[in-house]
């Protein structure tokens, strides 16, 4: 939650008389036919301008314009990028409840068919003729610095270190205090709800469901494509005794596996490389794990890494993909998370990644969606960076902190309103003959989870 503040100067101040000494058109006013001009259709909000004007519907979510250069923002990048730069800098804000707003945005962008901004040339003009009229004109601000910055070819792996360290190499701290104590930064499974179960009790159902899936035994040898914090690597190893080579593109996140895998004795039983998938030598895995990595592997790419899943397991072994999806005509992650959260991100409807999977060779046995537990899991994710805010914004900065309020809370909206979804696809490879190793019923992966 964030609370509009009025303290800086041009909050403060009044809107000035005109030459007959009438009152001049307040900012929120002109802002207002410039939003309804560009979206097509009536504000569905209220807006409060930098001078204390303010304009739009009385009952809708109050969007602040703290600044002038909020504006210009919008005015070099029309639609969710400019209006995330100027959120992440502090220069535009949403009073009162941040997720209350963006929903009511939301509803109203669907109920009366509201558009992104798709501004003609004389549009532009219109608006750049109101912005000399506000005082906004000027040069292009400068991107937020905690805006990504990659260079190199799409995918290239330079792109890919550098796309995956934009985001897991911010801090280990920073993740210690978002997280619960399992470090399980992907979809929880909320397997109860009884009125105790926690954010660390839905990640291990989870690392349960998948241990089950993938039908790991003592010894049994797997390896966790894209491994994070370690949470499956660790559970694995320690719960179902299994050997686990865990891999990563990430130098934090491979420095805290191996440090917890020190602490924990795990040394003969978890190995820890930190490169990347497409230099993943030998195979014969009994079983194969990639949670919420296959996003960043780009789309052009994806039919090689789903050939390496299939070439890295034994015949008749499994491969979980655990990866986030988007709807046939919803946006693939959108301006703001390519931005500042996941570069070069590239999502497609769940069937498309099954039939890769499939034309890989690999036979899928099983897809369960998890959309609504994602709701749930960001929900919490995003309760305790506001109950730790201080000590967030004192290890990232206020601006990287109010990125994540903004991600956390879109995310969670983008899963409610089915704009993406999430599933874990079950895969294996068949042996000789088509024989897959499989139960008959999978009763048992969900016996004693809470769901069944």
């Amino acid at each position: 939650m964030t609370t509009a503040r009025t303290s800086r100067p041009e909050a403060a101040r009044a809107p000035r008389p005109g030459a007959d000494g009438s009152a001049r058109p307040g900012a929120a006013r002109r802002l207002a036919r410039l939003a309804e001009d560009a979206l097509g259709g009536p504000l569905p909000v209220r807006l409060r301008a930098w001078d204390g004007s303010e304009a739009g519907p009385p009952d809708g979510p109050v969007v602040v314009v703290r600044s002038r250069r909020a504006l210009r923002r919008l005015l070099w990048e029309p639609g969710e990028l400019g209006l995330a730069q100027a959120y992440v800098t502090g220069e535009l804000d949403v009073e009162g409840d941040l997720a209350a707003g963006l929903r009511a945005m939301w509803a109203a962008a669907r109920e009366r068919g509201l558009h992104a901004p798709r501004l003609t040339l004389a549009e532009r003009a219109r608006a750049a003729g109101a912005a000399v009229r506000l005082g906004a004109v000027g040069p292009r601000p400068a991107a937020p610095a905690s805006q990504a910055r990659l260079r190199g070819g799409l995918h290239s792996k330079a792109r890919d270190r550098a796309a995956i360290s934009h985001h897991y190499d911010l801090s280990n701290d920073f993740y210690r205090l978002l997280l619960d104590e399992t470090m399980a930064y992907s979809c929880g499974y909320w397997a109860s709800d009884e009125p105790g179960s926690t954010p660390a009790d839905a990640q291990r159902a989870k690392l349960e469901l998948i241990c089950r899936k993938l039908g790991l035994t003592p010894g049994a040898r797997l390896l966790d494509i894209g491994c994070g914090w370690g949470s499956l690597t660790l559970y694995a190893a320690e719960r179902h005794k299994a050997r686990v080579t865990a891999v990563t593109l990430a130098a934090e996140q491979a420095a805290h596996v191996r440090e917890q895998v020190r602490a924990r004795g795990l040394e003969d039983r978890v190995e820890v490389l930190c490169q990347d998938y497409r230099d993943i030598t030998g195979g014969g895995h009994d079983a194969v794990a990639t949670v919420e990595m296959g996003e960043h592997v780009g789309d052009a790419e994806y039919p090689a890494f789903a050939a390496a899943l299939h070439r890295l397991v034994r015949p008749e072994g499994r491969v979980l993909v655990q990866q986030m999806s988007r709807g046939r005509t919803a946006p693939g992650g959108g301006a703001f998370i390519e931005a500042y959260i996941a570069p070069d991100m590239h999502m497609r409807p769940v069937g498309g990644t099954v039939g890769l999977l499939e034309e890989a060779g690999l036979e899928v046995r099983s897809v369960e969606s998890l959309r609504e537990h994602y709701v749930r899991t960001a929900s919490a994710w995003h309760r305790t960076l506001e109950e730790r805010w201080t000590d967030v914004v004192g290890l990232v900065g206020e601006e990287t902190a109010r990125v994540w309020r903004l991600y956390l809370v879109g995310g969670a909206l983008a899963f409610e309103e089915r704009r993406m979804g999430v599933d874990q696809i079950l895969a294996v490879r068949p042996g000789p003959g088509g024989r897959s190793g499989m139960p008959v019923t999978p009763e048992a992966w969900y016996a004693g989870l809470g769901r069944r």
